[in-house]
């Protein structure tokens, strides 16, 4: 380590890791991870009434509602763990760099335990920093190292001005990206500073990342039904949600002996099999009678010189029934560049009709802990400013 680093003081995963490999040996009930105030990991012990070898409770990240306690049983995390490690073809040393209670942190816990090897935990006690990642993955040892991020921590990464950051992330054989859309000119940076890095998309109700660069992993399956929606199924699937049979009664269901997850996100298949996602199902906004997908407006916004990132959805209006809304990031978070961007010129030609009603701009976009966009946070918000007009 160099004398300039920033000193890792990593939280006490012995725990943690100690309560999961009890759990997948079924010597130990099914558990739950969650963060402390001071940021210490918690693991409680979980009740799994009509749940046979259950593991793992995951809640999901309550980006669009409450949160569901997902069941993610032994032979589902094994089935991941394996498959993760036949795409990534080797197994090797993983540094934690995401919070434990979601999907994505707690499984780079269960793939080491699988593997055999030992995980690394940074200190988030701060935040993610630059400067904190790089000393954690500078105290990796295994020549082979992994690790998983969300789009925001990948970006923070480059544009940091440190080239031992730059250094540690080549290190890296596989750097795993999920968590929300990335986009070209991400992905194209990553490429061009020698990072590793495969995309991924699955959830908590799929052990989490189960489609890599568009492709499912092994022993998953992902088709699309006749509204556009994708499915997934499969040896990954959660067993359903705790106390919850309604709800997994909507997501879940099996046809011809398959078992599939229904999404919440709309995609395409080629011919080659790769799946595209194109946006949420529940992001087609239908204003003055005529259907717009959301995530369109937004990825239109996003080309626009100055904004780092939009949220769009819709809210209730008394003239159009719903109206289009965005929540902008902007590069120029001064007064003076959000008032002139939410004055509607330049920006409002450009898009025409598709040009959201109302708009709040600021220095960044409202975030979960997990990385991902607070799309309830955000809409909550748009829809005060909408109806305050």
């Amino acid at each position: 380590m160099t004398s300039g680093a920033v000193t890792s003081q990593p939280p006490n995963i012995e725990p943690a890791l100690k309560a999961l490999a009890d759990a997948l040996h079924g010597e130990g009930p099914a558990v739950e991870l969650s963060a402390g105030t001071d940021g210490s990991v918690v693991v409680s012990a979980v009740e799994t009434p009509g749940y046979e070898d259950a593991a793992v409770v995951v809640r999901t990240s309550g980006s669009t509602g409450t949160p569901k306690a997902t069941v993610l049983t032994v032979d589902a995390l094994a089935a991941s763990s394996v498959a993760t490690a036949f795409a990534l073809k080797g197994e090797g040393q993983w540094l934690l760099a995401l919070p434990m209670q979601y999907v994505a942190g707690v499984q780079v816990l269960v793939r080491s335990l699988f593997a055999g090897t030992r995980p690394w935990a940074m200190d988030l006690s701060g935040g993610f920093t630059p400067e904190a990642f790089t000393a954690a993955a500078l105290e990796l040892t295994d020549k082979i190292r992994f690790t998983s991020l969300v789009p925001t921590q990948l970006q923070r990464l480059l544009d940091s001005p440190s080239a031992e950051t730059l250094a540690v992330l080549r290190r890296f054989n596989g750097i795993l990206l999920g968590g929300g859309p990335a986009s070209p000119e991400l992905l194209a940076a990553a490429r061009d500073a020698g990072a590793r890095v495969i995309t991924t998309y699955g959830s908590a109700e799929t052990c989490g990342g189960c489609v890599y660069d568009g492709f499912p992993l092994e022993d998953v399956l992902a088709r699309v039904d006749g509204d556009g929606r994708i499915l997934l199924g499969g040896a990954t699937l959660a067993a359903g949600y705790l106390g919850d049979p309604g709800h997994t009664a909507d997501a879940f269901f099996e046809e011809d002996g398959v078992r599939w997850y229904r999404t919440s996100d709309l995609g395409s298949i080629d011919a080659t099999g790769k799946l595209t996602v194109l946006g949420r199902a529940d992001d087609v906004v239908i204003t003055g009678g005529v259907k717009v997908s959301a995530a369109h407006v937004q990825a239109e916004l996003e080309k626009l010189d100055g904004v780092l990132a939009a949220f769009v959805a819709g809210v209730p209006s008394a003239e159009w029934g719903q109206a289009l809304a965005a929540y902008v990031a902007l590069a120029d978070s001064s007064d003076e560049g959000i008032r002139d961007f939410t004055a509607g010129a330049p920006w409002a030609p450009a898009l025409g009709t598709l040009a959201p009603k109302t708009v709040l701009a600021a220095g960044g976009l409202l975030m979960l802990p997990n990385g991902k966009p607070d799309r309830l946070a955000m809409t909550v918000r748009l829809t005060e400013l909408h109806q305050g007009k």
